[in-house]
């Protein structure tokens, strides 16, 4: 998919030493912004290495303006059911509207019934967004003192 000023949205080998670079180079500022809004920085995100990424088994989609990443969004996907992973967007590249570009195309590309997904309960911008994009709260788990999950999913009418 190609847009206008040369952004495009393409999948991408996250086992490719240079392309697992290339995510924690967006994630790593990306993840630091969430850390900071909800008041806590042990988040698994912010622990990831180029051979952790290239291990973690998540099928990966880049957003591209002029070849470089500037954003990404990753899925595992089982039976008729989407689990996104991530969806980062370098803080350079805020407000842009480019997740919900990447969730638009990710909902298109897979044609399943169910998409689910996770974010720090703390994390307004990210719950907001979800809510906003027809996702469910399905539960909220507490991991630690600090800090709590907020699970959504969203079902779709699939042939």
């Amino acid at each position: 998919m190609v847009e206008r000023g040369g952004s495009m949205i393409k999948k991408f080998d996250i086992r490719n030493t240079k392309n697992a670079k290339d995510l924690l180079m967006i994630q790593i500022p990306s993840y630091k912004v969430e850390a900071e809004i909800i008041g806590y920085d042990d988040i698994p995100p912010l622990k990831d290495t180029v051979n952790t990424l290239k291990q973690c088994g998540e099928t990966f989609f880049g957003y591209y303006i002029k070849e470089e990443l500037c954003a990404a969004i990753s899925v595992k996907v089982i039976d008729n059911e989407v689990d996104i992973h991530r969806l980062i967007v370098h803080p350079d590249h805020f407000r842009k509207g480019i997740a919900q570009k990447l969730l638009t195309f990710i909902e298109g590309k897979y044609n399943k019934k169910t998409f689910i997904v996770a974010t720090g309960s703390k994390n307004t911008p990210a719950v907001t967004f979800y809510k906003k994009n027809g996702f469910q709260i399905t539960k909220e788990i507490k991991v630690n003192e600090h800090l709590s999950l907020t699970y959504f999913d969203k079902k779709l009418l699939a042939d």
